[in-house]
């Protein structure tokens, strides 16, 4: 019953989890922009404060809750078609998900030592970093939209 209705509902819910899946992306590849511009202020200036703020705000306002809604819509789809599971493209999808939340925690625990007033790694790592979730996204898409496994 619940599959059903989820069924008659689908491309709503895919809808939504292409929304939050591009909210979360834009979050992921700022926030680490933001943690060089950070890294570049003075310590303990009115620029580190702000950098501060805009982290936080980032960090819980956007990129938490769309991942979260990544995940309960994803969900919601494998319900309404469970048969996806199975497939060779979904796993390399799921594995790349996962370890995209895996980048968001890494993340999240940088933005609270970036707060507490440390500076951890370098620029150049977070240049890196920076391009880490776009590349993640290049190879979700392309098993999406062209199943090739």
């Amino acid at each position: 019953m619940m599959s059903e209705f989820l069924q008659s509902i689908y491309l709503w819910i895919k809808a939504l989890h292409v929304i939050a899946v591009i909210a979360w992306m834009a979050g992921m590849m700022y926030l680490p922009r933001l943690f060089i511009y950070h890294l570049q202020s003075e310590r303990g200036g009115e620029a580190e404060r702000y950098f501060v703020t805009m982290e936080r705000r980032l960090l819980r306002g956007i990129i938490n809750p769309s991942m979260g809604a990544v995940w309960v819509l994803g969900i919601l789809m494998l319900i309404a078609n469970p048969g996806t599971v199975s497939t060779g493209w979904f796993g390399v999808k799921f594995a790349l998900v996962l370890a995209l939340s895996g980048v968001h925690g890494f993340y999240a625990a940088a933005r609270k030592q970036f707060e507490a007033g440390e500076r951890p790694r370098s620029e150049k790592f977070w240049r890196i970093m920076n391009e880490v979730p776009f590349l993640m996204l290049i190879v979700i898409v392309f098993m999406v939209i062209l199943k090739p496994v």
